[in-house]
C-alpha cells in the first residue's frame, strides 16, 4: 500500500487556472452565433490540440490528481464554473436553455450510469422514463393544486413505480436479451402516448410553467434595470438537482451497496456464490435510476412548456446510452463532459442536424474500438482514504 502526499498549493492552482479556461473555452463555444460552422469548428479544433497537448505535457494527470484528492474543490469549482457561465448570458434565452437541457439530461444520465455503469443492467428505454416524468408533470400541473415542487418527486415516483412492471421480465433475462426487454417498452411507451387522446395522442400536451414558493419561472426578472432571462431559476433549479443527483450516485458508489453493484455488474453468477442478492441490488439501481430520470423529465417538461411522443423515441434513449458510453461507463464527470458535447455541439453546427444520429453513432462505435473505457475512464475504487495502486 502506497500513501501519496497531498497536493502542493502550486497544484491547486494550476488546476483552478485550467478550469477557469476550461470555463471561459466553454462561454466562448456558446457564445458563437452564426450560421457559418467555421469559428466553431476552430474552437473546437483548438480545444482538442490544447487537451492532447495537456495531456503530453503532463497536466491533465496533474490536474487530475489534485481534483481527485480534493473532491470538496472539484464539486465546488464544477457549480461556480455553471454560475460563471449561466451569469455571462443572463440575459440570452437560448444559451441559457442549452445549459438548462444539459443539466437536466446529465441527471437523466446519471440514472442510467447506476444501472448500466455500476450494476451492469441494460437500458436502452431511458427517453421513455424521461418522458413518463414529463407526462406526469403535464397532467398534475393542469389537474391538481399540489405544489411544483412536490410533482418534480411525483414525476420520480411514477417513473419509478412504471419502470417496476418491468422488473420481472429484466431480473429473468441477462445482457442483450434484457436490452429487448426494455427497446420494447421505449416502443410501446411512444405507441401509446400517440393513440392515447386523453394524453394529448400525437399533438401532445401543454405544461404550466414551475412556481416555486409564489415565484413564477416563466417572468423575466429586471435587476438593477437589466432584465434576466427567466431560464436562469430554471438553470439554478436544475443545478440544485444535479448536485442533488451527483450525491446521490456518488453515495452509493463508495458504499457497500455500490460494493454489491459492481459485483453483480462484473459477475452475476460469482456474487451469487458469496451470497450477494442479485434481484435486490437489480431491483434497486433499474429504481433510483428511473426515478432520477422521471424527476429531470418532470423539469424539463415544465421548462419546454410543451411535449409530445416525437420528444421520446428510440433514438433519443440512444443519445442518452451513447453519452454513458462516450463519458466512460461509471464515472459521472465523464458523463457531465459528453452531454456537454452531445448536447451543445449538434446545435451550434447547424449543418450536422440532419445528421446528428449518424454522427452519434459513428462517435459510439469510434470509442468502443479506441477507447472503450470512454473519454474519462472511471478509476478503480479506492477502499482507503489516500490508498493508490502500485
Amino acid at each position: 500500500m502506497r500513501v501519496t502526499a497531498p497536493p502542493s498549493r502550486a497544484d491547486i492552482l494550476v488546476a483552478l487556472g485550467t478550469a477557469a479556461l476550461v470555463t471561459v473555452y466553454a462561454i466562448l463555444i456558446l457564445w458563437i452565433e452564426t450560421e457559418n460552422p467555421a469559428p466553431v469548428l476552430v474552437l473546437i479544433a483548438a480545444g482538442a490540440a490544447a487537451a492532447v497537448a495537456a495531456r503530453y505535457f503532463g497536466l491533465t494527470a496533474r490536474v487530475g490528481r489534485v481534483f481527485a484528492e480534493n473532491e470538496r474543490l472539484m464539486n465546488g469549482t464544477a457549480v461556480v464554473a455553471v454560475l460563471a457561465i449561466t451569469a455571462a448570458f443572463m440575459s440570452d434565452h437560448f444559451p441559457l436553455l442549452m445549459i438548462a437541457t444539459v443539466l437536466l439530461y446529465l441527471t437523466a444520465c446519471l440514472g442510467l450510469t447506476i444501472q448500466f455503469g455500476y450494476t451492469g443492467v441494460l437500458n436502452f428505454a431511458g427517453a421513455a422514463f424521461f418522458g413518463v416524468g414529463c407526462y406526469t408533470a403535464a397532467v398534475l400541473t393542469h389537474h391538481s393544486p399540489l405544489p411544483h415542487l412536490l410533482i418534480l418527486v411525483i414525476g420520480g415516483l411514477m417513473a419509478a413505480f412504471i419502470g417496476s412492471l418491468l422488473l420481472l421480465p429484466v431480473l429473468r433475462t441477462r445482457g442483450h436479451y434484457a436490452a429487448v426487454v426494455t427497446i420494447a417498452f421505449g416502443l410501446l411507451f411512444k405507441t401509446f402516448l400517440e393513440v392515447n387522446d386523453t394524453l394529448g395522442g400525437a399533438q401532445g400536451l401543454r405544461v404550466k410553467g414551475m412556481n416555486l414558493f409564489g415565484i413564477a419561472f416563466n417572468d423575466n426578472m429586471e435587476i438593477a434595470g437589466i432584465e434576466i432571462s427567466f431560464y436562469v431559476k430554471y438553470v439554478l433549479l436544475a443545478l440544485a438537482l444535479l448536485c442533488f443527483a451527483f450525491t446521490v450516485t456518488r453515495r452509493l458508489e463508495r458504499s457497500w451497496i455500490g460494493l454489491n453493484l459492481d459485483a453483480v455488474r462484473l459477475d452475476e453468477t460469482a456474487a451469487a456464490c458469496f451470497g450477494i442478492n442479485i434481484p435486490r441490488w437489480k431491483i434497486t439501481a433499474f429504481t433510483v435510476g428511473n426515478f432520477l430520470a422521471g424527476t429531470s423529465g418532470a423539469l424539463f417538461a415544465m421548462m419546454l412548456g410543451f411535449i409530445a411522443p416525437t420528444n421520446f423515441t428510440f433514438g433519443d434513449s440512444l443519445i442518452l446510452v451513447s453519452i454513458i458510453i462516450l463519458g466512460g461507463l461509471g464515472n459521472p464527470w465523464g458523463a457531465a463532459l459528453a452531454t456537454a458535447i452531445v448536447i451543445i455541439l449538434p446545435e451550434k453546427l447547424q449543418i450536422i442536424q440532419e445528421y446528428r444520429f449518424l454522427l452519434y453513432a459513428l462517435t459510439v462505435i469510434l470509442i468502443l474500438r479506441f477507447r472503450p473505457a470512454g473519454l474519462v475512464p472511471r478509476a478503480v475504487r479506492a477502499y482507503l482514504p489516500g490508498w493508490r495502486p502500485q
